[in-house]
């Protein structure tokens, strides 16, 4: 069981660290004689038809709803393997990443909508520095070695699959469209068949697949975000397998995904999305309230609303310290959950780019995740690395 947990975080550790190759590759493309290049690239019509059904979208918008539903699928399978088997099946392991998560989004999200209250279109963006980047902030975490106790980083992931479940929660309420009642009722139909197949102990994978892919295009033409169908799908997959106890049909598909989400799907997210032409950007744009309010919520309502909710539940008896952390650690690990990279630009996608709001939004939510993510990932690192014992081995 410690061989699989190390296995799962130093993959996604070697996924973190080509993320951050893909998004500065995306940069040097944006700012270079490549840019006409990179635009036609994520501009790149793509169309699939079946009969009378068409969906026609950009690749850019193939990523964000087709490949990152693959992503949520992914969360979705963590999610229900944590709770049923993992850390979080264990009540004293819940307390204390729930409650910083609760901080950690309540406190940037009120940072941002206090920067920029009066701007209607501008609080469109509120929920972009609630996020927390978890292949980013492990990749960071991985540089310090064995330094760094596994309650520690037992503590970043349950923690930042909170903040993942709060995301989905959030973009499911908030970032919808107009709903379509009869491709809702597809979707619900393929809820229920999946259910049955559920109840039934049908072990194939393939048919899960099969009527999520149904699924998805359902709720795509809802209006309902189509990143969900993988989140509800992945409820649905078998944890164990009744006539064979040694095989998990879950654990195997997670397995299976790990690669493709951290090698492939995220870091493509991050070239089509990371890419912006810094040409120009001074002082004035760096303290635009949606940049501004970006950056602060993620650099400052992060590190306050996660370590001072721990705080206040450590001292109260609500919760304890991660074994082997002091509070140095801890704060170390509040700021480096300010890198909100991933999570954050697909949410800024949701409230501006799908949404025809002024194109400069998208600019200055681009320019304050990064500026945002950059002074967390360096600041929390430098807290580490001067808070951790200097060797564990």
């Amino acid at each position: 069981m410690q061989a699989t947990i190390k296995n799962f975080l130093r993959l996604e550790s070697a996924g973190g660290i080509v993320l951050m190759a893909a998004a500065a590759l995306a940069l040097i493309a944006a700012n270079s004689g490549a840019a006409g290049l990179y635009a036609y690239f994520i501009d790149t019509p793509v169309e699939v038809r079946v009969g009378g059904l068409q969906i026609a979208k950009p690749l850019f918008l193939w990523v964000n709803d087709g490949l990152m539903a693959i992503f949520f699928f992914l969360i979705g399978l963590e999610l229900k393997r944590e709770f049923l088997e993992g850390e979080l099946s264990r009540p004293a392991n819940v307390s204390l990443p729930v409650i910083g998560a609760v901080g950690g989004i309540a406190v940037p999200v009120a940072i941002y909508v206090y920067i920029n209250k009066g701007d209607a279109a501008a609080l469109s963006g509120w929920a972009i520095p609630a996020a927390t980047d978890i292949a980013f902030a492990l990749g960071i975490l991985a540089l310090l070695g064995t330094r760094v106790p596994v309650s520690l980083k037992v503590f970043l992931v349950s923690l930042a699959i909170f903040d993942d479940l709060g995301a989905i929660i959030i973009i499911a309420i908030f970032y919808s469209a107009d709903v379509s009642t009869t491709a809702l009722v597809v979707a619900a139909v393929c809820l229920t068949i999946l259910a049955t197949m559920n109840r039934r102990n049908v072990m194939s994978i393939s048919s899960y697949v099969l009527v999520g892919v149904v699924m998805w295009t359902a709720v795509l033409k809802s209006g309902v975000h189509a990143t969900l169908a993988g989140v509800a799908l992945a409820a649905f997959i078998p944890m164990r397998d009744p006539e064979n106890a040694g095989h998990s049909p879950l654990r195997e598909l997670e397995h299976d995904l790990h690669q493709v989400v951290a090698f492939g799907v995220l870091p493509l997210f991050a070239f089509v999305n990371a890419g912006i032409d810094l040409g120009g950007v001074g002082i004035d744009s760096l303290l635009h309230p949606v940049p501004l309010g970006i950056a602060a919520g993620l650099f400052v309502g992060k590190q306050l609303g996660i370590f001072l909710l721990c705080f206040a539940a450590i001292k109260l008896g609500v919760a304890r310290l991660p074994d082997g952390a002091n509070w140095g650690s801890l704060y170390g690990v509040s700021i480096l959950c300010g890198v909100g990279f991933t999570m954050s630009l697909f949410v800024g996608s949701l409230a501006f780019e799908n949404t025809g709001l002024d194109q400069n939004m998208v600019f200055d939510e681009r320019l304050g995740i990064i500026l945002g993510s950059l002074l967390s990932g360096g600041m929390g690192y430098l807290v580490l690395r001067l808070s951790l014992p200097k060797s564990r081995e």
